[in-house]
This record gives C-alpha cells, sequence and structure tokens, in this order.
C-alpha cells in the first residue's frame, strides 16, 4: 500500500534527481522508497546469502601461505613502513 509524502528539498537536487531517475528509467518516487529500504533493512551478510564477484572467484586460492604461525597483521605493519616511512 502506498502513502503519499511531502518532503522539502532543495530545488536543484530534486531537477537532478529527476534527470537521473529518468535515465534509470524509474520515477523519483520508486528511487527514494529503494533508498529508504536500504536504509531501514538490516544488511544481510551471511556466507551462504553473499555472492562473490567472478574476479574475486578466480583470486580464491591464488596464494599460498606455507607458514603455519603467518600473521597477516605483522606482514600488513611492515609493508605499510615500507610503503609511507621511506628514508
Amino acid at each position: 500500500m502506498s502513502t503519499k509524502l511531502t518532503l522539502t528539498v532543495d530545488k536543484q537536487v530534486i531537477e537532478e534527481a529527476k534527470k537521473y531517475a529518468k535515465k534509470q528509467g524509474r520515477s523519483l518516487s520508486n528511487l527514494i522508497e529503494d533508498y529508504l529500504k536500504l536504509l531501514i533493512e538490516p544488511p544481510s551478510l551471511a556466507n551462504d546469502e553473499f555472492e562473490y564477484s567472478p574476479i574475486v572467484k578466480s583470486l580464491k586460492g591464488s596464494v599460498k601461505v606455507e607458514e603455519e604461525d603467518f600473521d597477516y597483521k605483522e606482514v600488513l605493519e611492515q609493508e605499510l613502513i615500507k610503503k609511507y616511512l621511506k628514508d
């Protein structure tokens, strides 16, 4: 069920939003409704619901770590020191 909502928004913002909506083939009301839904719905980050992009999937397993006591935080710290604290 839809309900009418009156908003006060800067005129220039409305004009640009209308242009954007038209380019997307959607109504401004639909864009705003979808945005509000994104704000109020809790994020769904369960592993079984998350879809990795093909590029990310192709990278899986491409880096082999042979050390059992590998500490990525230590490696990250060393790389950041190298990058930002150059002599």
